[in-house]
């Protein structure tokens, strides 16, 4: 794979700081940084560039733009994602977007149009590429084997909850038809409706100590229960989406199935505020924005700093 340049857009969260050291021992280098100020003040991004010796703290996007051929945006505000990723887009560099991708249908859309017109542009949760549920894909169980899949988290709903619905589809796989919320006392739980029929379950919310990402698996001659291995997502991840940022692989899992998983935490929203109703993925409105990236922001601020 050829050497890439890579850009950070906003250092919000945890995972620029845990993504640079891998990028360099996976042969690349990280040539600069640009933060919006979401979260942490003026003078953050310089401190950051000087910690992990990167050379460029950009003022603008499209001064990184003009710096790398490849680009992680981790803007823990997700309303920030597709203004951020037009410039590089624009540009030709190819675009990785943290999780959650997008609060919106409009988002998602316009997201998928970019790649439908030829753009480099992938993201989402870690769980996708995670040991445990390339494992059990290599299994090749055919869908009629399956009775029921479940899977879980903690910490909050769609910021962290994301990764739940991730693990279940990336065991299941694509085709998610409808969803229910079924209520919430602890956690949520909500109801996925695969196309053929197959059902699973997600639960997902704030609990009252930190819960591992968690599967139960469930076919007509076996059961198996699980816990990710969290120490190894970060690499699994880089290591699967890397090639395709390169322009040497096709994208390891396509666009519109990254985006299922996450009109599906949008329909789960809509289903909450119907009363449980079931909610189709097709019939999610082209105006619906299930949850507010701004608000999220100011929650995760008041965590970290």
């Amino acid at each position: 794979m050829k050497r890439l340049r890579v850009g950070l857009v906003d250092l919000d969260t945890s995972h620029p700081g845990s993504f640079v050291p891998l990028l360099r021992e996976l042969g690349h280098e990280v040539t600069g940084v640009f933060d919006s100020g979401t979260v942490y003040e003026a003078g953050y991004a310089a401190a950051f560039a000087r910690e992990h010796g990167i050379e460029a703290v950009c003022d603008t996007l499209e001064e990184l733009a003009d710096r790398v051929d490849a680009v992680f945006i981790h803007s823990c505000d997700w309303e920030l994602h597709v203004r951020h990723a037009e410039a590089f887009v624009a540009a030709g560099v190819a675009v990785f977007v943290d999780k959650p991708m997008a609060g919106s249908v409009q988002d998602l859309r316009r997201m998928t149009d970019w790649t439908r017109q030829g753009a480099i542009l992938t993201g989402g949760s870690a769980l996708r590429y995670c040991r445990e549920v390339q494992a059990w894909s290599a299994r090749g169980i055919p869908a009629e084997d399956w009775v029921y899949g479940l899977a879980g988290c903690a910490v909050d709903e769609f910021n962290y909850g994301i990764h739940a619905y991730t693990l279940l589809h990336g065991l299941m796989g694509s085709g998610i038809a409808s969803v229910r919320h079924l209520g919430e006392r602890a956690q949520r739980q909500i109801e996925l409706t695969w196309k053929d029929g197959r059902t699973g379950m997600i639960s997902i919310g704030r609990t009252a100590g930190y819960l591992p990402f968690y599967a139960t698996l469930v076919t007509h001659k076996q059961v198996e229960h699980w816990q990710v291995d969290n120490t190894l997502l970060y690499r699994a991840l880089l290591e699967a989406v890397l090639p395709y940022l390169a322009g040497e692989a096709p994208a390891p899992v396509a666009f519109e199935e990254l985006v299922e998983v996450e009109y599906a935490a949008l329909a789960a929203r809509r289903s909450a505020e119907l009363g449980g109703r079931v909610v189709s993925l097709d019939e999610l409105p082209s105006d619906y924005a299930g949850y507010e990236g701004p608000a999220f922001a100011r929650y995760y601020q008041a965590l970290v700093r």
